[in-house]
């Protein structure tokens, strides 16, 4: 890869034959010196020694925890996030600040809110104000240790509504907006982003301002770059060309074993 930007293992995906308190010391041996986490407990609001364990783990291994995902619901189940979602609101607020302290101890920067499916029951009216509502909490919440709330669009979820990066792009201007909160950016995904079917190129070129945080998986079958066709070099190189300087997350299941699926990134650029 020939553009200079740095690398951070999505260790949810990645590094999944270890028990997880154990990956990212494996992310350390593998060269890397910084991990991100999709919420890693079963609930919105663990036991605070599972939170002391989850700290330690990331302490102990030497790497910096570069993001974390606000608690999304039973991911495995289907679930996509709890922003949007009525009757689990109450459940995100509670695990705004946990989130936030696990960052704050740990240096994290970008949190990831998963915007939430489609529910019944509800109008999607409904469910956009309260997502642009909890937004904000979250953004004001994470602003306090100079974090950044990230909105994603994602891709393999039917009634996930945020499939493209201006469907996502109007929800952050819209909670910049009536909330007065700058710290609400694109998590641009560029697997989601070619699956989904939008110009990944043309939202480079446009919208790199907005831009958060990136996430990169070739298509298909969101495997290591080089398993498919995604001219992931190229967009990264135009990425940083534009002023991007963030972290790319390497958000892959890797078709091999973790370690083997990092040989098409030398050593020295981990």
């Amino acid at each position: 890869m020939s553009h200079q930007l740095r690398y951070t293992v999505n260790c949810s995906l990645l590094f999944t034959e270890l028990p997880l308190l154990e990956r990212p010391a494996a992310a350390r041996r593998a060269g890397f010196s910084a991990v991100e986490f999709w919420w890693p407990f079963v609930e919105a609001v663990p036991p605070d020694r599972q939170v002391d364990a989850f700290v330690n783990a990331i302490t102990d291994a030497g790497v910096q925890l570069t993001g974390l995902n606000f608690f999304a619901g039973d991911m495995p189940g289907g679930d996509r996030g709890l922003v949007s979602w009525p009757k689990r609101s109450s459940e995100f607020r509670d695990n705004i600040d946990v989130t936030v302290g696990i960052g704050e101890r740990l240096g994290t920067q970008g949190f990831n809110a998963l915007y939430g499916n489609r529910v019944d029951g509800s109008s999607e009216r409904e469910q956009d104000d309260l997502a642009v509502e909890n937004l904000a909490l979250a953004a004001r919440a994470a602003a306090r240790i100079g974090g950044t709330v990230l909105v994603e669009p994602v891709s393999g979820a039917d009634r996930y509504p945020l499939k493209t990066a201006a469907d996502t792009l109007t929800v952050i201007d819209r909670v910049q907006t009536a909330y007065d909160v700058p710290n609400v950016g694109l998590l641009a995904d560029l697997y989601h982003l070619a699956v989904n079917g939008d110009d990944v190129n043309k939202v480079i070129a446009d919208s790199t301002d907005w831009i958060a945080h990136v996430q990169i998986a070739d298509a298909p079958g969101r495997n290591e770059p080089g398993t498919g066709t995604l001219p992931l070099d190229q967009q990264l190189t135009a990425l940083e060309a534009n002023g991007y300087s963030g972290w790319v997350g390497l958000e892959y299941k890797p078709s091999t074993t973790s370690d083997e699926s990092f040989g098409w990134l030398p050593f020295e650029r981990r």
